[in-house]
């Protein structure tokens, strides 16, 4: 991976940790499971992200996407609870 794609992982994994901490905020004040599963699906992210910087693994890797569609599969998770009241 290029010294570039390796900075813009890495911020990409540090802005999916802001939101995720920004949702946490969110569930602390309103205890809604809603943000609560956002701020899980974008810590996922932000690990998924770091882990492929750290490791020097390319994102293309199947295991990096199992963990994504888990993180996205949450969102989805999120919104179906939160419209099914």
């Amino acid at each position: 991976m290029s010294p570039l794609s390796l900075f813009l992982s890495g911020a990409v994994s540090f802005a999916s940790l802001v939101v995720a901490l920004f949702f946490l905020r969110f569930w602390r004040t309103t205890r809604d499971a809603f943000f609560l599963f956002f701020a899980l699906s974008f810590a996922l992210e932000s690990a998924s992200r770091a882990g492929s910087v750290v490791f020097h693994i390319s994102d293309n890797n199947p295991a990096f996407y199992a963990i994504r569609v888990i993180a996205y599969g949450l969102i989805i998770l999120a919104i179906w609870q939160k419209n099914r009241k």
